[in-house]
């Protein structure tokens, strides 16, 4: 058994952001793929707003919509408490770090309160998640995976964290550093970068994976219209590197088709 397939092997999933774009793409396609965990998480700030999020829900009896705003401490403590309630023993096997923010601004427009903005919610928000799910996640690692393996991978303990290639400082030269200069966003995703792999570093003794992830430049309202893939195109694809992550993956910077990027 491969790529997305492992997903039968979790128990649970919790995807943050996941009423709108790739986060509803995410649960929407985990339930309806033939592979679905046995619980999938899925959070929003308003969920009694996320209309599409919860036709979705309706359709599969193993989605748990559950309230959560990322810049809120309270919220986030909140979404912690019910979620162990929910999973009682078994722990959180992956946590799905997507919720992010586009703060358009260049070097002329960019202020201080865009740059925290956008800082907040895409680097801080998924350290805060992390720390806070942390007994969850550890619960979930000490069980092991399937048939009691102790090796990394979502079937144990993971934690994916939604980046991008223009969080890439190395990426961000030549032409490349001409089509998108958006201070707020490309920083915020270069910080959450440096979080992942901090995070790896404070994570690994406990055998909980921790990688960041380019989803591709994809259709949605932070994409834009104009970009090549789909979110279905995308999302099956991250769902299938997801799935095949192991311990040499740890601490990585992949984009959706596994491939290595470079910070």
């Amino acid at each position: 058994m491969s790529g997305a397939m492992q997903f039968k092997n979790c128990c649970s999933v919790l995807v943050t952001g996941a009423n709108r774009g790739l986060g509803l793409q995410i649960v929407d396609s985990l339930a309806s793929g033939g592979f679905s965990p046995g619980k999938i998480i899925a959070t929003a700030r308003n969920p009694e707003s996320a209309q599409k999020l919860q036709e979705v829900a309706a359709k599969y009896p193993n989605i748990h919509i559950i309230t959560l705003d990322v810049l809120s401490q309270e919220s986030i403590e909140k979404c912690v408490e019910e979620v162990a309630k929910l999973l009682q023993d078994e722990g959180l096997n992956c946590l799905i770090n997507n919720a992010g923010i586009n703060v358009l601004a260049d070097f002329n427009t960019v202020t201080a309160d865009k740059m925290i903005e956008n800082f907040h919610t895409n680097a801080v928000a998924p350290l805060m998640i992390t720390k806070a799910f942390l007994p969850l996640l550890k619960k979930a690692a000490s069980r092991g995976g399937a048939g009691g393996s102790r090796s990394m991978g979502i079937q144990r303990a993971a934690v994916i964290n939604m980046s991008s290639l223009l969080g890439s400082v190395e990426l961000n030269w030549g032409e490349k550093a001409d089509t998108f200069k958006w201070y707020p966003y490309r920083i915020s995703k270069s910080a959450l970068n440096m979080v992942s792999r901090c995070m790896a570093v404070d994570l690994e003794h406990d055998g909980i994976l921790c990688i960041v992830i380019h989803p591709g430049w994809v259709r949605t309202d932070m994409g834009g219209y104009e970009a090549p893939l789909s979110p279905e195109e995308s999302i099956s694809s991250i769902l299938s590197v997801i799935g095949g992550l192991t311990e040499k993956d740890h601490g990585s910077f992949l984009d959706f088709t596994g491939e290595m990027l470079p910070w």
